[in-house]
């Protein structure tokens, strides 16, 4: 059936008699028709040979009908319902789920919101950060379900798609300069050396999974309040595999695109939690060269949609640079620093390291390692678990920052900048995570976070559901103590948290001019 014919199918699907009466909604991508009608949506594969698929028979779609559906059985089970055939009966007539000959088929699925997806969210407002650790949570147990595959096929591929990549940006000179194409294709060819024993490593950890593999804003839905991923590739299985941070460095990627920094970095944070630092760090290493190809492969979609539709092509094109620009900016990170916040309970550590965090390149923001959690983490227990005092005591607050200048200096290796956010309130503490910048060549301020006691306990009554186990108590006798002599910069904490994140700027302006 040549996409023509495929028409008839359309209008049969398009008809509103054809569903009970109900309104019809069609949505057209470069792949498949959408016709949304009452609680359910059919999905049609439209007749199409491209460069990474082929709908271009009958028996090619329905094979990809029943791929989609076996797919989304990791992400979404709950949203997809079937695959039924589009008959053409006796009469002539067409029908879904008929007796007939069969003409088309349908995926058919449970009909969500579709202004909740999350591109039309993005657009319209600020991601949450209670939306960005739920995405976290999501991305994570959908690639703990995902099969396990072998690295190298993906590998061979990567190439590849840097070369149909740059391919495609040499057919418009007009968008792309030829000494940018040129820089972008050598940036690559030099990470591909670098990442090669990288993913080796982590494909023997169970890293390189058959995962999405086209995760970005646009395929997934809030729904019920909690963000759900669909529409995961179902035609390529190279295409839909690797590094589970390639994965979610498409979503990374569009949320830097839409200027969603902050949630980028939370997601990354929480995503590098939920599925252990210790195992995960490394994918760091690698994670630059998979945000620009997401960027480069997205800037090649837009063009072939330029090419094939030829419509809104000034809005096309400026997209399609912006994605290259990206990808050509994500090939040079700049050089990693480290940031230690230091201060009693209640002076407002973790709240001033998630608010600089996305602000400190490279892109997405910087790794937040924070001493309640990383304790937690030793004793395998929950952030939200509490901790017996035990715990808090000379040996365990030492092996907790040993960890931490552990953990720092592994994602500085990786190229990406830290925050450290710890009490620090020994000499010998802050003396080794110095160290640690030493050792690693990087840059390093330290500050020391002050305010009076009735602003710290106020703080801490209002806690809920936070990885500090501080209390009033524990406050008052830290009050009590008497603190070694503190050299680094102190900032005055006790008004409000954008009060103090506008100090800090000021503190690492004045460092990069120095």
């Amino acid at each position: 059936m040549a996409e023509s014919e495929q028409e008839e199918v359309y209008a049969f699907l398009a008809d509103p008699r054809n569903h009970g009466g109900q309104r019809v909604t069609r949505i057209d991508t470069h792949a498949a028709s959408v016709f949304l009608a009452g609680d359910r949506a059919y999905k049609v594969k439209r007749t199409v040979k491209l460069p990474y698929l082929d709908y271009s028979t009958l028996e090619k779609r329905h094979q990809a009908c029943r791929a989609e559906l076996e797919v989304n059985r990791f992400f979404a089970p709950q949203l997809y319902l079937g695959v039924q055939s589009i008959t053409k009966e006796l009469n002539g007539d067409l029908r879904i789920g008929g007796v007939g000959t069969p003409v088309e088929y349908t995926v058919v699925m449970k009909r969500f919101d579709e202004t909740q997806t999350l591109n039309h969210l993005a657009k319209e407002t600020s991601i949450s950060d209670d939306l960005a650790d739920a995405l976290a949570k999501a991305v994570t147990d959908a690639h703990a379900k995902t099969p396990r595959v072998d690295p190298r096929d993906w590998l061979r591929a990567l190439p590849k798609y840097v070369e149909q990549s740059c391919d495609a940006f040499r057919r418009h000179p007009e968008l792309f300069q030829e000494f940018d194409v040129g820089r972008f294709n050598d940036r690559c060819k030099a990470w591909l050396q670098k990442i090669e024993p990288i993913v080796l490593a982590r494909a023997g950890r169970g890293l390189v999974r058959r995962g999405h593999g086209d995760l970005h804003l646009g395929n997934i839905a809030l729904i019920e309040g909690k963000p759900l991923i669909f529409d995961a590739i179902e035609f390529d299985e190279i295409v839909a595999s690797g590094d589970v941070f390639y994965d979610l460095g498409f979503l990374l990627m569009d949320l830097i695109e839409q200027r969603q920094e902050r949630a980028a970095n939370i997601l990354l944070n929480r995503y590098l939690q939920y599925s252990h630092p210790a195992d995960n760090i490394d994918g760091l290493d690698a994670l630059p060269f998979y945000l620009s190809l997401r960027a480069a492969i997205r800037a090649t979609v837009t063009v072939a949609k330029i090419e094939r539709e030829g419509t809104e092509v000034e809005a096309l094109s400026t997209s399609a640079t912006n994605y290259f620009k990206h990808a050509l900016d994500f090939l040079s990170p700049p050089p990693p620093k480290l940031l230690a916040i230091g201060g009693l309970s209640g002076t407002g550590k973790s709240v001033l390291a998630a608010d600089i965090a996305s602000s400190i390149l490279p892109a997405p923001g910087a790794i937040v390692l924070r001493s309640d959690v990383t304790r937690k983490n030793m004793l395998n227990v929950g952030e939200l678990d509490r901790l017996e005092e035990k715990f808090y005591g000379p040996e365990w607050n030492r092996r907790t920052y040993e960890l931490l200048d552990k953990q720092a200096a592994a994602v500085l290796a990786a190229g990406h900048s830290v925050i450290v956010d710890a009490a620090f309130t020994r000499l010998e503490e802050r003396r080794a995570i110095e160290k640690v910048a030493t050792v690693m060549n990087t840059k390093f301020l330290g500050v020391f976070l002050m305010a009076d006691i009735g602003t710290r306990l106020a703080r801490i009554q209002k806690r809920e559901d936070d990885a500090s186990d501080a209390t009033v108590e524990v406050a008052l006798r830290q009050e009590a103590q008497k603190l070694d002599s503190i050299e680094w910069p102190k900032i005055d904490a006790s008004a409000s948290p954008e009060t103090t994140l506008k100090r800090l700027q000021a503190l690492l302006s004045h460092q990069a001019k120095a």
